[in-house]
């Protein structure tokens, strides 16, 4: 209290900030003068229009709301910007209790988050998971909304409880019978079949590299006419892949929570976004305002898939550079930033050819070499520098004469093989082999003088930039960990090289 005429209250919820949960304090001031009622601390349209939400669910809960009083509500910081109506259900209480009708020790050591409709109901908002997860860091208790309850119970350590309406929240304030705290999921995280790798027929060398892809966390290029299986493999690289521990989990499950696609069956699973070439940079990379994480956020710590790579549109391709080096991306507005992980395992594919029709050999194409060299000039060096893998997908006809018989499952023992492979990177350095540092190559890959030197007059044949360079030492590890070999040598080096089909195909069409 500050004098008989000014009632102030203040009670605490959150912001969305990226995958971060910013506390806000919501402080309510009423006071005499002429009535109104005004929000004040940076809020964008949405929590503005707050004032006629909170007003006609607090009167259609069966409470009274302050007459004849200036209403002002405070959200503080004030250079933090409020987005949506998650602050509603703060705002209600906050008057409540600078009005009396729920005393200020009902409300401390609590948040509140939850959008009102106007009869008093609590609405989901997004951003639950990171809010919760600040709020049992800090040591209070968060109430939410019963639709956010099975997002909340995804976490085996909290203190929440779910309501679903205002009333429900006022009487579990004021009455000596609280609700209950949401009782963790003891639900098993439902996986999703992906295909066998023996579903999968031929294509040897493009299977090995299913393999490595997993093994290392390496990125790959299908390189291929249409109908050989490109996306078919794209799609089983998911089963080679573990599940997500805990740590990684929680950040997946808090960037699906912000973007409201987060499920609690599937919260640990990792998954495959494959968004059309028509996609903009800002659906790719994130944006909008506020800004929300776009297709390689959503593919954080799992897969994104690009199929007919040159139909994106080349700007659109080159947002991807700078996430897949540091593994997060930056959105920038004016006055704030936020920035979201993007640690995501990319996957292409593409035609050689403009006119689909190519089997390794510029004869048997119906687009000419100054056409095909057009279509994929789209595709930026710096780009492809960035991908370890350009695998070779070729028409094989001699395997459509073989009768087609089930073959035994491969995934389980090839998912043993990358489980024991990751753990040896783990173990010996700490990170998978895509992830090594430039610094710590010379410790992890060394080379003797003559393998070095065969390297080199490879990398000096392709013309390829130090960024493939070190891309080939990290491939050759993962081919040393598979063969469990503790130095790399000539025979993996040459195996890494191998994976260089786009090249070799850009070599030809320059000879022409």
């Amino acid at each position: 209290m500050a004098g008989k005429a000014v009632s102030i209250a203040r009670v605490f919820t959150r912001a969305t900030q990226g995958i971060e949960a910013p506390q806000v304090s919501v402080e309510v001031c009423l006071a005499g003068g002429l009535p109104g009622f005004a929000v004040v601390g940076l809020p964008q349209a949405g929590v503005r229009e707050a004032r006629d939400r909170v007003r006609s669910a607090i009167l259609a809960s069966g409470y009274s709301f302050p007459k004849a009083t200036k209403i002002t509500v405070n959200l503080a910081p004030a250079d933090l910007p409020k987005y949506g109506a998650r602050y509603d259900l703060a705002i209600a209480i906050g008057i409540l209790v600078a009005d009396g009708q729920i005393s200020e020790r009902a409300v401390a050591g609590r948040e509140f988050y939850g959008e009102l409709t106007l009869n008093g109901d609590l609405r989901e908002v997004t951003g639950i998971l990171p809010a919760v997860l600040r709020c049992r860091d800090e040591g209070r208790e968060a109430v939410i909304p019963l639709d956010n309850a099975e997002e909340a119970a995804a976490l085996t350590v909290q203190q929440c409880v779910a309501a679903i309406s205002l009333r429900d929240v006022f009487e579990h304030l004021t009455s000596p019978s609280p609700l209950p705290y949401i009782k963790p999921s003891t639900e098993k995280p439902q996986l999703t079949p992906h295909g066998d790798i023996a579903d999968v027929i031929g294509q040897e060398q493009a299977k090995r590299a299913l393999l490595l892809a997993a093994s290392g966390g390496h990125h790959i290029l299908f390189v291929g006419p249409p109908g050989t299986g490109k996306t078919m493999l794209a799609q089983r690289l998911l089963g080679l892949l573990p599940p997500l521990d805990e740590r990684d989990g929680l950040d997946v499950a808090a960037i699906r929570s912000v973007s409201g696609t987060l499920r609690s069956a599937h919260w640990q699973q990792r998954i495959l976004r494959a968004p059309h070439h028509s996609c903009s940079a800002a659906a790719l990379v994130g944006g909008g305002s506020p800004p929300q994480p776009g297709e390689i956020s959503l593919a954080h710590r799992s897969l994104l898939f690009l199929d007919e790579l040159p139909e994106f549109a080349r700007h659109v391709l080159d947002s991807l550079r700078e996430p897949l080096e540091s593994g997060h991306v930056t959105i920038s507005r004016a006055g704030h930033q936020v920035t979201y992980p993007a640690q995501f395992q990319l996957i292409c594919a593409l035609n050689p050819s403009p006119c689909g029709h190519f089997d390794g050999t510029l004869a048997s194409a119906r687009a000419t070499p100054d056409q095909i060299m057009r279509y994929l000039g789209k595709l930026s060096g710096p780009l492809l520098d960035r991908i370890d893998m350009q695998v070779d997908v070729p028409r094989q006809p001699d395997v459509l004469k073989q009768q087609h018989q089930q073959a035994d499952p491969v995934t389980p023992v090839w998912r043993d093989y990358v489980r024991e492979a990751r753990a040896t990177q783990l173990e010996r350095q700490g990170c998978l082999n895509s992830e090594l540092k430039p610094s710590q190559l010379a410790e992890f890959c060394k080379l003797d003088d003559d393998d070095h030197q065969f390297l080199v007059a490879a990398i000096e044949q392709f013309k390829l930039s130090h960024r493939a360079y070190h891309r080939l030492l990290r491939l050759a590890r993962t081919i040393a960990d598979l063969a469990d070999a503790e130095m790399i040598s000539r025979t993996h080096l040459a195996e890494a090289l191998s994976f260089r089909a786009l090249d070799r195909l850009l070599q030809q069409l320059h000879a022409s």
